[in-house]
Parts: C-alpha cells; structure tokens; sequence
C-alpha cells in the first residue's frame, strides 16, 4: 500500500470515527426508539448509581417516635407490682426504695350510650276537665335522637364517607345504639337543617373575596348527572351540586363575583371579562401531551414551552422560599414571559393543525397566564381547589353520587362544615354538636365565618 493509499484510509477511518461520535450524540438513550422522538438539544439524562436495596421498617438514623407516658394521677387505676422472690436463688427481698418502671396500656372503656329519659305528668283541670299533659324542657329534641349522636352520625355519613348502612352497623355494633339505615336518614335530615343558615351565610360571603380557587367534578344525583362545585377562599370553603358545568352553575355558586382574580383552569365557562389567573398545573399537563406526541413538529415545540415552564417556576420557588424579592422575582420572570408568548406564537404560525389549535385558544387570552407576575400573593396553580375537592371525589366514587335533592344539599353542607373546620383549625365535631343543640333549643347555629383577628 502506497504511503498516499495509506493517508487516504486513516483519513477515512478518523472521518467515521467523527460521524459515530456525531451520531450517539443524536440517537436517543433508548435504542428501540427513532431519533426523532428526542429533541436535539435535550440534555442527557443523569446515570445514577442503583439505589442500596432497603429493608422495611425504619432506618437507621431515623428519628424514633415513642408515646409518652401520662401522669399517673390521669390514669384509670394505678397497679403496684412486687417481686415475689429473688429470681436467682429465689429467696426474699427487701425494697429499695428506687422509683418504679412505669408500664401503661392502653384501651377502651365499655361503650354504653347515655339514654335519658323525661316522663311528662299530665293533670286535669277540676273546674273545666280538660287534662293538660307536661312539655318537655328547653332544648330537648322531640325525637329519639340528642346532639352528640346526630353530629356523629352526619360526620360518619360525610367526613368519614360511610353509607347509610354501614353507619347503621357501626352504631349497632359498636356503639351498643340500636339503628336501622332509614333512621340515619332522619338524622342526616336533622344535621342538614342545622347547618343550612351557616353554609348560606358562607356562600353569601364569596362575592365579597378578592381571590377565589374553583374546581369542579362530575358526579351523580340519582341517575342523573350533576356536577360538584368547590369554591375556596383563604379561611372557608363552599361546596354545590348543580345539573351542569354552565356559567349559570357558577353563578349560582359564587353569585355576581366582583373580585379582581378567579382562579381556575382554562374552561370557557369562567371567560367573564373578569381578571382570571388561569392554572399552570392544568398547562403543564397539556404541554407534556404536546411532548408525548409521534409529530416531531409538536414535540419540539412541547419541550420549548416545558423549558420555559420549569424556568419561570425555578425562580417562583426561589421568591416563596425567601431567596429572592417580589421585585427580584418580577424582573427574572419577564424573560420568560416573552420567550413562552413568542413560541405560542410560533406554534399558531407553524401550519401545524395541532399547534395551531392549542396555540391560538391561549394566545387571545395569553395575560390570564401572567396575572400572578402583576398581583403578589396571586398563587398560579388551582392546586388548593383540587385538594379541597379530593375528598369529595372520594366520596362520590365510594357512593356513585346521592339519590335525591335532599341528599346533594346535605352532602355540599357537610363538606363545606367539614373543610371550613379543617380550614380554621377546628372540631368539626364539636361544631356539629353546637350546630345540633342550637337547632333542638330553636336557636340560630354558630357561624362559620372566620374570627376576626380581634376576637
């Protein structure tokens, strides 16, 4: 082989070398997939050493959690034990004198409901012989039912998302409460005519809020389809069960809302004319379809905006940890806000029919997406109304919805008494107990507004 022949081949051979090099660069990680289904410039994913196999239970280091033990005056009784005998040679022992180890268990009393009765005398009248029968006192409800049972039983029906029959058993059986599934249904009645003036005034006060979380589910009233409503406000939740997911649903809910911000996600029935602030949750989920789409066209467009996304909340969790200012935060995030409106409107001038439809149905409302950059304390997620409305969600699938009018009132007043409590930071039950003895005595229920900072 000439010397030329010779250069020319180890030209080659370094040539392909280059392209090899070139080509692993572009090929995705996962060699079954083609090399469009990756973006040129996405960064390679981190190796990471396999994970130490664990045992179960708790690890070493972990903080241990013991219960403490009560005074001894706090106990039920108190059980000296002493030594029978030595237990090496077994011979006898004197005391010590040392303090005792303290053993305590644990356990439930005998459950025996409280049953009082009232015997009403009658008397009759000498003079005109008509018998006049005793009343019974101030407060004492006229069925078989007292305050502490219907509150229980109506958070067993709602808080803890039990049926009619399965509180019906609980009562009986554990509670040594003799009860049939209808007469659950009369105490659920009871509870939700005692709390119907507080979830009003609640409902009343909505209008008056400057910000408000909404979300809404389906569900089911009978074999109808109706939909559940959540609205939250910093210190109170209000829950309704309409027919549909219409604006006029939502007005029934939040009545003619004067607030500056709604926040929610992007469906047509909140565009109001009203300041929205709509949920980047809801976005990011789109945005990732976008990534996960076989179109190379849209998925790159997808991992632009997701780019941008991660960016703009890198810096607002930087801003709610304290690293940085409002004004700091405000100045980092216009950037973004230009570059993601640019590619939205990229997307909507690609001749991509799916970019175009998910571009140009935000591009005409794009500023719902920045509210929160021109109000501090704005949240840019709808997260808190979902989390308010899990619970009913969970509700509704163990239930498959309510059958009946009455049965949708009580489940939205109960939810509502059930978040607002947890809300404020108080016993729901204990609420429902004063609830319950104001209806039994004709007096109005405890509001549910929250206290005022003065009180």
């Amino acid at each position: 082989m000439t010397p030329a022949v010779r250069a020319f081949v180890l030209a080659l051979l370094d040539r392909i070398e280059q392209l090899e090099d070139q080509v692993e660069k572009l090929t995705p990680r996962n060699s079954s997939l083609p090399p469009s289904t990756e973006h040129p410039h996405a960064k390679p994913k981190r190796k990471r050493p396999p994970a130490k196999k664990r045992k179960q239970g708790g690890q070493n280091g972990h903080k241990r959690h013991l219960r403490e033990l009560i005074p001894s005056e706090q106990c039920a009784t108190v059980t000296p034990c002493q030594p029978d005998a030595c237990r090496r040679c077994g011979g006898e022992l004197q005391p010590d004198g040392a303090a005792p180890r303290r053993h305590q268990v644990w356990d439930l009393p005998p459950i025996e409901p409280v049953v009082i009765e009232y015997q009403l005398f009658r008397g009759h009248c000498p003079c005109c012989g008509i018998t006049t029968s005793a009343s019974l006192p101030p407060g004492v409800p006229t069925g078989q039912c007292g305050p502490r049972l219907a509150a229980f039983t109506g958070l067993l029906m709602g808080h803890f998302r039990q049926s009619k029959r399965r509180t019906s058993m609980f009562l009986g059986d554990l509670l040594n409460i003799p009860c049939s599934p209808a007469w659950t249904v009369k105490i659920q009645t009871l509870v939700s005519q005692a709390v119907a003036a507080p979830y009003e005034q609640l409902r009343g006060e909505l209008e008056k809020q400057s910000q408000l979380f909404v979300d809404e589910s389906p569900t089911k009233e009978k074999a109808t389809k109706a939909w559940l409503w959540v609205a939250v406000a910093p210190m109170f939740a209000v829950f309704g069960i309409f027919g549909n997911r219409s604006r006029e649903s939502l007005v029934s809910l939040i009545g003619d809302y004067s607030g500056i911000l709604l926040n929610c996600d992007r469906a047509k029935m909140y565009l109001d004319g009203k300041r929205l602030q709509w949920c980047w949750a809801h976005l990011k989920r789109d945005i990732q379809k976008l990534i996960e789409s076989p179109d190379g066209q849209v998925r790159r467009l997808g991992q632009d905006l997701m780019r941008q996304e991660r960016l703009l909340f890198e810096h607002w969790r930087r801003y709610r940890a304290g690293e940085i200012t409002w004004r700091g935060f405000q100045s980092l995030a216009g950037p973004i806000r230009t570059e993601f409106n640019g590619l939205l409107v990229r997307g909507s001038f690609s001749g991509n029919a799916k970019l175009i439809g998910f571009c140009d149905e935000i591009l005409p409302r794009r500023d719902h997406l920045w509210t929160f950059l021109k109000v501090e304390g704005i949240e840019p997620t709808n997260n808190t109304a979902e989390r308010t409305l899990r619970p009913a969600v969970i509700y509704r699938k163990l239930s498959f919805g309510t059958q009946s009018s009455a049965g949708s009132r009580y489940l939205e007043r109960i939810l509502t008494v059930s978040e607002t409590c947890r809300l404020q930071n108080r016993n729901a039950y204990q609420y429902l107990i004063e609830a319950m003895r104001a209806k039994f005595s004709g007096q109005p229920a405890p509001s549910l507004l929250p206290a005022s900072p003065a009180a």
